[in-house]
């Protein structure tokens, strides 16, 4: 990766050799190169948004910046990257989605998200922060940077400009406007869910955002409610809990039951823990961010609930479903089942046969697959 500082080497986290993807895109460099060739001052507080895998951090962290992620990956390689770097430990804070943000932001430097909602809470939570001469940077790639993502910049913090498009990247100015009144944050969103899907029919569903499909039930997660594993299981994982729908089921359903949710996601395992928290469920509940199931003992799992993504960021990959059916097999006890809901087209239920010897099909339609493994 090349700026003007200097030349780095990033790396995502977990790193693996056989990853083709890289840990920074033409967005990222577009940026720092504005912020030199510009002569930006970045005395003050420096604080930089969504930056994806720690490239902007380890690039400005001279600096001292302070990190704003949703992502456990993305900070845990952000703590790679410095170390790899040289980078003297505490130059960087690194805060999540769901810590306060600091108190005055001089530098404001926003990787556009994804999730619209996810920018749309940030900038509200930020809003307070930023004054007249708070200098306001977002960047993205082209296809991720659209009139809708423009006009929150505007609605939210001041008027709003974009630069030409370089290598496929473009620039977000926005100039901060004290006197604008802004909206109230809507953040986290609550709805009731629908009737006719198991023991969270008629409950309370809590999302911040950022979490998928934050205001309604999506099809794969109905699917999986209407096929889930009878009651039994002691301890059980909702992998990648998202909003905790599928393991509140799972709670409702035997309140003996155990049940572990887990994400990489600070705002998804904080929308787990109020939706189970609304719904007053019995029973014992343990809500962790983390790297899959790194951290839970071997063999110590009877049950493991997954809807694995098949995106990262804006890439397709079946990297994320696969570190999560290996930690799968390995944390559950012998005779413990892994059940998976997947789009019929991914081809799950090849990759369970390589790792567990079988796959059995539990449940299908013309869209989706429940599938169940077992450990031998």
């Amino acid at each position: 990766m090349t700026t003007p500082w200097g030349e780095l080497a990033p790396t995502r986290f977990p790193e693996d050799p056989r990853e083709r993807l890289r840990a920074w895109d033409a967005s990222d460099e577009y940026l720092l190169r504005h912020l030199a060739d510009g002569d930006v001052s970045l005395s003050g507080t420096v604080v930089v948004v969504g930056d994806r895998w720690g490239a902007l951090v380890t690039a400005l962290a001279a600096h001292r910046p302070v990190q704003i992620t949703d992502s456990h990956l993305a900070q845990q390689a952000t703590r790679v990257n410095l170390e790899r770097h040289g980078v003297e430990p505490g130059s960087v804070r690194l805060l999540t989605t769901q810590d306060p943000p600091p108190g005055r932001i001089d530098v404001l430097l926003v990787r556009v998200p994804k999730s619209l909602a996810l920018l749309e809470d940030q900038l509200l939570r930020l809003a307070p922060s930023v004054h007249e001469g708070t200098v306001v940077v977002g960047t993205g790639m082209v296809k991720e940077i659209h009139t809708s993502t423009l006009a929150l910049f505007e609605r939210i913090l001041g008027p709003t400009r974009t630069s030409l498009a370089e290598k496929k990247a473009r620039l977000i100015f926005c100039t901060p406007d004290p006197a604008l009144e802004r909206p109230a944050n809507p953040w986290p969103l609550s709805y009731r869910l629908p009737d006719g899907i198991g023991p969270v029919s008629g409950r309370t569903v809590v999302n911040h955002a950022g979490v998928f499909c934050a205001d309604r039930l999506d099809i794969g997660t109905r699917f999986f409610l209407g096929h889930l594993p009878q009651p039994g299981a002691r301890r059980v994982v909702d992998l990648g809990c998202g909003n905790g729908i599928v393991g509140t089921a799972v709670a409702l359903a035997d309140p003996r039951a155990e049940v572990l949710f887990t994400d990489e996601s600070f705002q998804a395992v904080a929308s787990a823990e109020a939706t189970y928290r609304a719904n007053g469920v019995p029973g014992h509940a343990e809500f962790r961010v983390g790297d899959g199931l790194a951290g839970v003992p071997d063999g110590s799992v009877d049950l493991v609930l997954n809807n694995p993504p098949f995106h990262s960021h804006q890439a397709t990959t079946d990297a994320t479903a696969w570190r999560m059916f290996t930690g799968a097999r390995r944390v559950l006890r012998p005779g413990g089942e892994l059940w998976v809901v997947g789009n019929r087209h991914l081809g799950y239920h090849v990759k369970l046969r390589r790792l567990f010897g079988n796959s059995h099909l539990v449940a299908g339609d013309r869209k989706f697959v429940v599938l169940r493994a077992v450990r031998k």
